[in-house]
């Protein structure tokens, strides 16, 4: 990380683990006041952060290391029997791109997502201020992928821009439209987008195999996870 050197990183307090439930958690974040750009995050990236709004960050356990970074290398992706349904059920499907700005059609599906899949969760309940902090940053190459069917609405994935791939921020989607597998069929496009812009990865966060919520990455293969700084194949037996 040479132009990450004089970067400075803080840890927060031990906290409740959001992946599994008898763990606590401390998080590492890069100096919040430290200048930030597409170039830096890219570097971070590659040793496991993450963005959230205008913070990059990594898990940092003591004694835990269950929390992967993982990508998809999407020149050699394959998919699965399953996948191939996903794609071709959906191909009434029309996916534009929009700029990475707040739009109240966006926020008002955000809303009823997070209220039917996360109401457990730490993002519920959804307020516009959270939205907008958690998705957006002043600095990054952010683009809104819409995801519509005759003009309605069913899915937004929130995707970053690197120098080697894009990174799967997050992906939000009309729940009553189940039958569609739409998280599913939203990676699928954002490999194949990965392709197109000639981009070896697609970044999609943290896996933890104890995780039920995050199976669903482990069904795209082939997977590499960061371990112990190297990025390796991910071999994973469900």
């Amino acid at each position: 990380m040479t132009a990450s050197s004089g970067l400075k990183f803080f840890s927060t307090p031990p906290h409740q683990c959001s992946y599994l439930d008898d763990k606590t958690a401390t998080t590492l974040f890069a100096d919040p006041e430290a200048p930030m750009s597409v170039s830096l995050y890219h570097q971070l990236s590659h040793y496991g952060f993450r963005r959230s709004g205008n913070h990059i960050y990594k898990p940092q356990c003591f004694g835990c290391q269950a929390c992967l970074s993982v990508r998809i290398p999407v020149a050699r992706f394959r998919e699965s029997r399953q996948q191939r349904r996903v794609w071709k059920n959906n191909q009434d499907i029309a996916v534009r791109i929009v700029p990475a700005t707040y739009m109240q059609e966006h926020y008002e599906l955000y809303a009823k997502y997070i209220k039917h899949r996360h109401a457990d969760g730490d993002m519920y309940p959804p307020s516009v201020a959270q939205y907008v902090s958690f998705l957006f940053a002043d600095w990054s190459d952010t683009w809104l992928y819409e995801f519509r069917q005759n003009d309605k609405l069913l899915a937004v994935a929130v995707c970053d821009a690197l120098k080697n791939g894009l990174s799967a921020v997050y992906t939000f989607y009309d729940c009553d439209a189940e039958a569609r597998s739409l998280g599913t069929y939203a990676v699928l496009w954002q490999i194949n987008e990965a392709k197109r812009l000639e981009m070896d990865y697609l970044y999609l966060g943290y896996w933890v195999e104890k995780s039920k919520k995050m199976t669903y990455k482990t069904h795209f293969q082939p997977l590499e996870a960061l371990i112990d700084q190297r990025w390796l194949p991910l071999i994973h037996d469900e």
